[in-house]
């Protein structure tokens, strides 16, 4: 665990019902708004009360629906291009990971003194010139509270991750209103995402007291809500906690780190377009089942706080092994595929991945177990 550590965080964060409402606080003084969303928002109705609500301010509003899933540098760029244009001094991102991770970096290089590739080599060039407000439409990436922004790079067939404390929104609006119509298929994968950024987090070689607070929250929340949430439209209060659950979560991130899950994750995307939170949920339990000799505390402390009806006078290694079989449960509940097949990898890539997987040292490190190449090969092996 560290021994120093610091929390950084958005500077307005509104929630519960009809926190869509502060968008006029938030606009306040807006002259000319650019709105990032991508065709799933516009196309489920979700833009029209945001937008009802943010042309009382006045402001001249220009819409980019345009935004890819899963975007790669250059097709961020061609965004970022675009919206210099414009002239804006506020950006409202309405939707998932995707959107919000643009949208911060377009806050950043509207200048146009650097690229998203110069990003790259050297993420902290980037200064934020343009008020950013976050409102997410999923309750899984958390993005709305990092300062990360996740990019494919397409002659390396990897995501790349760039960080830069520039990027963190100035304000946050989680309304479960914006969830009531995603479906059950994007609510699960993005919901295990979150679990996923909770449980590694509280894992993680750089968890900390700020860390730890957030993270066995956000768990908390996920694993006494998400199968809810997912299931029932509508179940308002599941959906509300996962947003908030989902904003917890990356806060840990912000305050500490994901491992192993992430890092051996990101080629599955990069190379083969698998939805971000389907590649973390195939690898969130053979990971976890590798971590456990070295993470059995952390996860019967995270049985503590969750198993809210459960035994305590079971010893650590059984609480670990019911952390581990309650992830199992939640993943099989929510129909998410835990294997390659269904996506025509072939095994003849394994030494692609393990090469492209050991590549990702930000998060490798940060793995309470070592991860060896070995190690990574019979990882992938197992969902192969």
């Amino acid at each position: 665990m560290l021994t120093s550590y610091s929390l950084k965080l958005p500077r307005e964060i509104y929630s519960g019902e009809h926190a869509l409402q502060q968008m006029k606080a938030v606009t306040e003084g807006a002259k000319k708004i650019a709105v990032f969303c991508d065709k799933g928002i516009v196309n489920a109705g979700l833009l029209e009360y945001p937008l009802s609500i943010v042309r009382e301010s006045g402001a001249e509003i220009t819409v980019l629906d345009e935004l890819p899933a899963e975007p790669t540098c250059d097709q961020v760029q061609a965004i970022v291009d675009i919206f210099r244009g414009i002239g804006a001094d506020h950006i409202i991102a309405i939707g998932g990971g995707s959107v919000m991770d643009i949208a911060k970096l377009a806050s950043i290089l509207v200048t146009g003194k650097y690229t998203v590739r110069d990003l790259l080599e050297n993420p902290l060039l980037g200064k934020k010139s343009v008020r950013s407000i976050m409102i997410p439409t999923t309750a899984g990436t958390g993005s709305e509270a990092t300062p990360n922004s996740i990019v494919s790079v397409p002659e390396k067939e990897l995501k790349v991750g760039i960080v830069n404390p520039e990027m963190i929104a100035d304000a946050v609006i989680l309304d479960a209103e914006m969830l009531v119509r995603l479906p059950r298929k994007i609510a699960a994968s993005t919901g295990v995402d979150a679990l996923a950024h909770a449980i590694e987090c509280f894992t993680s070689n750089k968890a900390n007291p700020f860390s730890d607070t957030f993270a066995l929250e956000a768990l908390d929340l996920i694993l006494n809500n998400i199968k809810e949430a997912c299931d029932n439209p509508k179940a308002f209060q599941a959906k509300n906690k996962m947003l908030i659950a989902a904003f917890y979560a990356g806060i840990a991130i912000t305050a500490s780190g994901t491992t192993a899950v992430h890092a051996l994750s990101y080629p599955l995307g990069g190379k083969y377009h698998i939805p971000h939170g389907v590649s973390n949920a195939m690898l969130l339990l053979p990971v976890m089942k590798f971590n456990e000799p070295v993470c059995r505390e952390r996860f019967a402390r995270a049985y503590d706080k969750v198993a809210h009806s459960g035994d305590l006078s079971l010893d650590d290694e059984e609480k670990s092994a019911w952390v581990l079989n309650r992830l199992e449960d939640i993943v099989k509940h929510l129909d998410i595929p835990v294997s390659l097949k269904k996506y025509n990898v072939p095994k003849e890539d394994l030494e692609t991945l393990v090469s492209s997987g050991m590549k990702v040292h930000r998060l490798l490190v940060n793995n309470m177990r070592k991860v060896t190449a070995e190690d990574a090969r019979r990882l992938y092996l197992e969902i192969l």
